[in-house]
């Protein structure tokens, strides 16, 4: 009868699982440890502040230069490239120097702190007391020079009539435009 339990044999084995233990039992040890050492990096992307029903007049010289209104307001101040969002959208009204008003509203904005440039998105509506109105998918705002671009796709109605195109720059009072790959009916009678 042959012996099942030689001595040699199992020296053999314990002398394999033994390392083969230790090994499985630094890899869990290590897991855990690599879980721990990634929540210590890891931070949270939360607003430093919230605003709700957010109502924002500019005044310069005691003149209101512009009304902002938002539903919600994220502040992101915390962060390493800070902005503010408003995920809500916003509607803005703008004021020239004659009191005259320019009106724009998104489902979304965005604006980056230092930069001046506010990113409009989805919905994007500007219009003014001459009936003239541009819609577009997202249009950015140079607060700084009181400037409009977009590389995307744009309908601009005016009473002269109507046009679509891709890409257009512009004043904030329309009147200065730049397009870009224009096409439409317009009225030049007037």
């Amino acid at each position: 009868m042959q012996n099942y339990f030689d001595l040699k044999n199992l020296k053999s084995a314990f002398a394999f699982s033994l390392p083969l233990g230790i090994f499985v039992f630094l890899i869990i040890g290590c897991e855990s440890n690599f879980k721990e050492v990634q929540k210590i990096n890891y931070s949270e992307f939360v607003p430093n502040g919230e605003a709700e029903n957010f109502n924002l007049k500019y005044t310069d010289s005691g003149r209101i230069k512009s009304i902002l209104v938002s539903p919600k307001m994220l502040d992101y101040s915390n962060v390493e490239f800070p902005f503010t969002e408003f995920p809500k959208g916003i509607h803005v009204t703008m004021y020239d120097s004659k009191g005259k008003r320019t009106f724009i509203s998104s489902d979304y904005a965005v604006t980056f702190k230092g930069t001046d440039i506010i990113d409009l998105q989805r919905n994007v509506k500007i219009s003014n007391e001459t009936n003239q109105l541009l819609e577009t998918d997202q249009l950015y705002y140079d607060q700084k020079n009181e400037w409009f671009f977009t590389e995307k796709k744009f309908k601009f109605t005016d009473p002269k009539g109507v046009s679509f195109g891709e890409g257009i720059d512009f004043s904030k009072d329309f009147k200065i435009v730049n397009s870009q790959r224009i096409n439409g009916e317009i009225d030049e009678g007037e």
